[in-house]
């Protein structure tokens, strides 16, 4: 299993899966991350934490244990 923060810089990938429960998931789907979708990987801060990603037109900065929920491909 591939997750968000396993992929590389300059990498675009399709998000399979979303992990987690309740408000956490809800959360990420509230930024745009959903099923099917295409994120571009961008930029990761000097200490890994956090990514960011472009993900449907905007910018979107994740934390390590964010990232580590969305299982992409």
């Amino acid at each position: 299993m591939k997750t968000l923060r396993d992929a590389k810089i300059g990498e675009t990938v399709k998000v399979v899966r979303l992990h987690g429960e309740g408000a956490v998931k809800r959360r990420i789907m509230d930024m745009g991350i959903t099923r099917g979708v295409e994120v571009f990987v961008r930029k990761l801060a000097p200490l890994g934490d956090p990514v960011e990603v472009m993900v449907r037109g905007y910018e979107l900065s994740l934390r390590k244990a964010d990232a580590e929920m969305i299982e992409v491909e």
